[in-house]
């Protein structure tokens, strides 16, 4: 076993949201007569905390008006939430690698709460043994989520290994001294991804469970 520690991405890597969350984003900013950003400023900020994403989806935005756009999107997202759908192979993957007595984690983008609330949805709980969200450290792609869990866990940087598909997931893995697989089937285009060279960049979680079986 090369990597001990697996470190998974949520949405966009294990879920297939981000089409949902950047509709959820846009109708906020409708419902709320703010400039509604296009896809791609929208799918860049996937990954981010809340507050972080709606500083670059609506720039300008007063910071009285967080909270507004913030409830605005939770009800949006949470009318949908029970549609959104893991990956095909997802659960088998996660219980292979279970199986191979690897760790796995989470550093996602999400709240505690929301989190909590996708691991009830799919059952995927039992899998993971500790995760990070947004409003619990510094955001991605600050180093902290992966640091503490590495603490936490009481595994090293060079037997850690992050699996995102964003860019904030492979630079987060760079300032936290770790490895990276870039996934392209979720919120960032492969291009932008490869360009951070991350170990490897595949484009389903067939390939990715390949690959982890192979070099993980």
């Amino acid at each position: 076993m090369r990597y001990e520690l697996l470190v998974f991405d949520w949405d966009g890597t294990l879920i297939d949201s981000a089409r949902t969350i950047v509709a959820c984003i846009q109708a906020a900013c409708r419902d709320l007569e703010l400039p509604v950003p296009d896809d791609a400023r929208a799918n860049h900020v996937i990954g981010l905390g809340l507050q972080d994403a709606l500083s670059y989806a609506v720039p300008g935005l007063a910071a009285e008006d967080y909270g507004r756009v913030v409830e605005c999107y939770r009800r949006h997202f949470l009318a949908r939430d029970p549609e959104i759908r893991l990956f095909p192979g997802t659960r088998a993957m996660l219980a292979g690698l279970r199986e191979r007595d690897h760790i796995l984690a989470i550093a996602t983008g999400k709240s505690r709460a929301g989190l909590e609330r996708a691991l009830d949805n799919t059952g995927l709980g039992p899998f993971f043994y500790a995760s990070r969200c947004a409003d619990q450290c510094a955001s991605k792609p600050a180093p902290d989520m992966l640091c503490e869990l590495m603490t936490e866990l009481g595994v090293e940087e060079s037997q850690t290994l992050m699996i995102g598909d964003t860019v904030h997931d492979l630079r987060m893995a760079a300032h936290a001294g770790v490895c990276a697989v870039g996934v392209s089937h979720g919120a960032h285009p492969r291009r932008e991804l490869a360009a951070l060279a991350p170990l490897a960049c595949v484009e389903s979680i067939d390939e990715l469970t390949r690959w982890l079986t192979q070099n993980a």
